[in-house]
């Protein structure tokens, strides 16, 4: 694409033009009306959305009512990926979660003594699965078959360890085989769920920017009471499951051989999990989500124009044309709901009229 803008400005080669400065140009050369320049569509990467010099901000500068938009699931993926890596163990994490992959992946023995174990374990016969970089949401199938699977993969890593003394498993099994790491999984076995639901709800052919209003505040908030709820989470969540299948695993003393030396309290296990992981981790989703959304008032705000706009509420249609009018100066708000009122008896009385009709 800048190639193209490029070549439509004739800019001679070796000269350095950044993008935004390289739009300008096209946009003066070609004429186009700069009253009329309200809109870019764009790709999340920091050339183009970055908050000091990336073009959508200083397109911005030169057109205070221009909206940027880029891809509501990429936008999703990359907040995720940016709150993990803002907590040192869940960005360890997740490259455990490829390591196990890997290591499960690249032996067809290890893969028939994964599928051994967890015949014998009564565990479902589910490989473990790859995380790609290029789709961070593959971590919640990662982590949903890992949580099923937890005692079949110890199990394998174990015998693999002290029977073939292969130091690699010894590794993973060290890590693996602790309070944190079972919690870990059981943390992102409860959240990321509702993540992988809004990414499946932004990637529908018929989804609209109301949508996106609607549903990122609601998962922001889900994200709250996870946090709030602390060591007192709701039955039937995974997180009230961390205690039992620690039990079960009979691994509650292994991070204080392998890291301490000394045995530790569940409770306190848990505490440090909440305070260092947990917390942290939520907090970061949270102001990524909001830091990656900020534009969700402007863009819910054009679903008043839309064929359900006039059949929803009044007031909030008519809230929605204000704001819409406030960030496009070039229009007059009083016109506009002028031309809404009969837009409006438009959709009412004559279109959904004929649609009832066949």
């Amino acid at each position: 694409m800048f190639c193209q803008f490029l070549d439509l400005v004739s800019i001679p080669d070796g000269t350095a033009i950044t993008i935004a400065e390289a739009v300008k140009e096209v946009i003066i050369r070609k004429e186009i009306p700069q009253d009329r320049i309200f809109g870019l569509g764009t790709d999340g990467a920091a050339v183009m959305t970055g908050r000091r010099n990336g073009t959508a901000k200083l397109l911005t500068d030169s057109w205070p009512a221009l909206v940027s938009v880029h891809c509501a699931a990429h936008r999703l993926a990359l907040a995720c990926k940016d709150a993990a890596d803002g907590v040192p163990y869940m960005k360890i994490f997740r490259k455990h979660l490829q390591d196990l992959h890997l290591y499960f992946r690249n032996s067809a023995n290890r893969t028939s003594a994964l599928k051994a174990a967890a015949s014998v374990l009564g565990v479902e016969d589910l490989k473990v699965t790859e995380v790609k970089d290029t789709r961070w949401l593959s971590q919640e199938k990662a982590i949903s078959n890992l949580q099923r699977n937890l005692p079949a993969v110890l199990a394998t890593l174990a015998e693999e360890a002290e029977l073939k003394k292969d130091p690699v498993a010894r590794g993973l099994y060290t890590y693996c085989a602790t309070y944190r790491f079972v919690a870990a999984v059981h943390l992102q076995s409860d959240i990321l769920p509702y993540l992988a639901q809004l990414s499946k709800l932004f990637q529908k052919e018929d989804i609209n920017f109301m949508a996106i209003k609607n549903h990122v505040p609601v998962t922001i908030e889900t994200l709250r009471i996870i946090k709030a709820a602390g060591e007192r989470q709701p039955e039937g969540s995974f997180l009230a499951q961390v205690e039992e299948k620690v039990a079960n695993l009979n691994i509650s003393a292994e991070e204080d051989r392998v890291r301490r030396g000394t045995a530790l309290p569940t409770d306190t296990l848990w505490a440090r999990f909440q305070t260092q992981v947990m917390e942290p981790y939520i907090d970061g989703l949270i102001e990524h989500l909001e830091l990656r959304f900020q534009q969700l008032g402007i863009l819910g705000a054009f679903s008043s124009l839309g064929p359900q706009g006039p059949q929803a509420d009044e007031s909030r249609a008519i809230s929605d044309l204000q704001l819409l009018a406030k960030q496009f100066p070039p229009i007059s708000e009083m016109a506009l709901l002028q031309e809404w009122q009969s837009y409006k008896v438009l959709i009412t009385t004559v279109i959904l009229k004929v649609s009832d009709s066949h």
